[in-house]
């Protein structure tokens, strides 16, 4: 009798058209092209988000990823709630989910915002739209943040990118209709997927409402100094926005920052030289230019989706061939290199999940200029690091600063002047490397050159409670440094460069050459 109930069931919401919106990295409902077309359609919606099995094998994510996710999906699932919305969860593959949905119901529309990821990304939205259009489901994406699909040169980018911010804000819907009859189950915690809870130390609160909050309170006072203080470590846990973590999972919009920063920018223009204005110019036109940034490079991954593996000059890489060594890779993994601001802010990342972006570029540029590690390992180990990794920013950072675009400078980063330059007084490196903690400011950023009385005195014996320096870091990076400029400078390099930059250089104005 339950049986023949379940069919009769299933019979009737065979005929219930509805439209599905797949949530990818767009967890929120402000300003959500495909949450306002929906809704717009009339059918009954229903939410989707799906965890593929493939992302979670893949060596650049880790844990602390999934689990922010699952968080912010579990914000999102509440506030759909609320007015009506119902978002389901699954954990598999996203095909076989449509195609459980269909045979329930009659999907008419799958909506969904586009989302530039590498190359098993792209292969997943093509098996959408195949099965889409096998099952006569009409299947749109809609253009998400700053980067335009298909763009064949650099020379209008800007302009499109521009007029794409410039559009109004969409209001979050007030009511949503589902299907009555359909159940939701909450979202899993992460160690019910089978996977290791990684701890974080000052962890974000998940969800859009929280991304919202930081930015007026990076907009109300955090911000002010954020152009003098971005670069410190310590300093930019503050002075930064710290929105990257809701950006990577859509939590918030780009266009929503620049429309908020805007309105900032606006009061501040009245009268830049008021008490309450004071120091907020200068940021704020750093800030916006970070966020066209954050455009910019994620552009490059639109038409580049193997930028994990493969450099975009492949000439220049060639010709660096660099090999790995497990025990130099340990020691960079780790922070124990024996130079203490690097050492530091490795720790510190790996704690918190976060550090400042100039931290970010020393960290690859010392694995790959003064270690000569292969970009590509280091590079996975960095992304299961950051909380935020986002692999269209993340990917061409790693290559910036491994010298392997061609068309960007050679930035070999200093660990000495970083280290004298952003903490002078080693008080980040006191808080990471606390055996170091009684070592005075002349000698905190090289202990190595204290005397055997000196170690005693401060409780720190080099070799034992912390280890001498892995290798000479001048002169390391001296021939670092050397042998990337000879590999730029061959002709098959430059010839590949005048490509590279033909496609993905950063230009204001159309390129007439």
């Amino acid at each position: 009798m339950a049986l023949n109930m379940h069919y009769y069931r299933l019979s009737i919401w065979k005929y219930v058209v509805v439209t599905v919106v797949w949530f990818r990295r767009d967890l929120r409902l402000s300003d959500n092209p495909a949450v306002a077309r929906s809704i717009e359609i009339g059918n009954p919606i229903i939410f989707v988000y799906n965890l593929d099995v493939e992302r979670i094998e893949r060596k650049d994510v880790d844990s602390i990823h999934i689990e922010w996710e699952l968080d912010c999906l579990k914000s999102l699932q509440k506030d759909l709630g609320v007015i009506g919305g119902k978002l389901l969860f699954n954990y598999g593959s996203i095909v076989e989910k449509l195609d459980e949905l269909n045979k329930i119901f009659k999907i008419s529309h799958v909506l969904g915002n586009e989302e530039t990821g590498l190359q098993w990304s792209w292969d997943r939205d093509k098996n959408v739209a195949h099965w889409c259009k096998k099952n006569n489901v009409e299947f749109t994406e809609f253009p998400s943040n700053g980067i335009i699909r298909g763009l064949q040169s650099r020379d209008n980018w800007k302009r499109l990118r521009d007029q794409r911010m410039n559009q109004e804000i969409i209001d979050p819907p007030t009511n949503i209709k589902s299907p009555q009859s359909l159940s939701v189950d909450k979202i899993p915690d992460i160690h019910e997927l089978g996977m290791e809870k990684r701890e974080l130390v000052d962890r974000p609160i998940p969800g859009e409402r929280e991304a919202i909050l930081q930015l007026l309170s990076f907009l109300g006072e955090r911000g002010r100094k954020y152009r003098n203080h971005m670069s410190s470590p310590s300093l930019a846990s503050t002075a930064c926005s710290r929105l990257s973590p809701y950006i990577s999972v859509g939590c918030i919009s780009i266009r929503q920052i620049l429309y908020h920063t805007g309105r900032k920018s606006r009061i501040v223009k009245l009268n830049p030289r008021s008490k309450e204005n004071l120091g907020w110019t200068g940021s704020i036109k750093s800030f916006q230019s970070r966020l066209a940034w954050h455009c910019h490079f994620i552009q490059r991954l639109d038409s580049e989706l193997t930028m994990d593996t493969i450099a975009l000059n492949d000439k220049i890489d060639s010709f660096l061939e660099r090999k790995m060594d497990d025990s130099l890779f340990h020691a960079w993994a780790n922070g124990c290199t024996g130079w203490p601001f690097f050492d530091a802010c490795m720790r510190s990342l790996i704690a918190t999940g976060w550090i400042n972006f100039r931290m970010r570029a020393m960290l690859q540029s010392v694995a790959s200029y003064t270690l000569w590690l292969p970009w590509q390992d280091t590079g996975l180990y960095l992304a299961r690091l950051f909380l935020d990794y986002e692999p269209g920013i993340h990917w061409s950072q790693v290559q910036m600063q491994s010298g392997v675009t061609g068309i960007n400078s050679i930035r070999a980063y200093s660990i000495s002047k970083q280290s004298q330059d952003q903490d002078p007084r080693g008080e980040f490196i006191r808080k990471w490397v606390p055996v170091l903690k009684d070592v005075p400011n002349h000698l905190i950023h090289s202990p190595w050159t204290m005397s055997k009385e000196e170690q005693i005195e401060y409780d720190c014996i080099i070799g034992e409670d912390y280890p001498m320096p892995i290798l000479d870091e001048k002169e390391s990076r001296k021939i670092g440094i050397s042998k990337s400029y000879s590999a730029k400078g061959k002709p098959e390099s430059k010839a590949r460069s005048i490509e590279v930059y033909n496609q993905h250089g950063s230009r204001k104005r159309r390129n007439k050459t």
